[in-house]
């Protein structure tokens, strides 16, 4: 009896070791969808429809996950495309502002000084599209070559320095970036906001006079 009750409970065992065995691997499937290693995929704040590069980690100001050409392939590309975009940024703040200046006040300046106007009969800056570029003298040309290269040349000084971030030179005066609080990050933001928005205006000035043929400042006389 005792021989007959001991086969059967191993028959039992062996029978659910059996069923076992065959449920496992579609238990295990089951488990590993549920429970997958793999990171979830994550889109873009700016084109939802994209995934976001993994170098766009939200580390610089501004940072929306925007490389729908994959420039910032990594970290290396991803710095030397930010500090490309902050120098550029900060141009075209320049020449966003000197831009519509020089259209108000040139004629006015030029004849106090006894020098030519560099404006053009409709009243245009020199550009690229609006010609005149000949009127400006070479010495400011060399100039502003001279300023640049020691701009960059600072800035080389800097790029190897640990925890170097593009386009901060450490010129802060007032001290606003100094510590990583809320005002030095609104700073930071509105820096690279109002620099994207530049780059936009001063190719939108270019256009404008181009196809319009007068100045910017009568194109949009309300806010001069």
């Amino acid at each position: 009896m005792k021989s007959y009750c001991l086969a059967s409970f191993l028959a039992g065992l062996a029978a659910t070791e059996a069923f076992q065995s065959k449920s496992l691997p579609s238990a295990k499937t089951s488990s590993s969808s549920l429970f997958s290693t793999e990171a979830p995929k994550v889109y873009s704040k700016s084109l939802p429809f994209l995934e976001q590069p993994p170098a766009l980690d939200g580390t610089y100001a501004g940072d929306v996950g925007f490389d729908p050409l994959n420039f910032a392939k990594d970290d290396k590309w991803l710095m030397n495309m930010r500090e490309a975009e902050m120098k550029h940024a900060r141009l075209a703040m320049l020449a966003a502002a000197g831009w519509p200046i020089s259209e108000l006040w040139d004629r006015t300046l030029a004849d106090a000084l006894n020098l030519p106007s560099v404006l053009d009969e409709a009243g245009r800056v020199p550009s690229v599209l609006n010609g005149g570029m000949g009127k400006i003298q070479v010495a400011y040309w060399l100039f502003v070559l001279l300023l640049g290269s020691a701009v960059e040349a600072y800035g080389l000084t800097k790029v190897n320095e640990a925890g170097y971030v593009p386009g901060d030179f450490q010129i802060d005066p007032l001290k606003l970036t100094k510590e990583d609080n809320a005002v030095s990050k609104w700073v930071k933001l509105a820096e690279i906001k109002n620099g994207r928005l530049a780059m936009v205006a001063i190719t939108a000035y270019a256009l404008l006079e181009f196809v319009e043929q007068k100045p910017v400042v009568e194109s949009f006389s309300f806010l001069f």
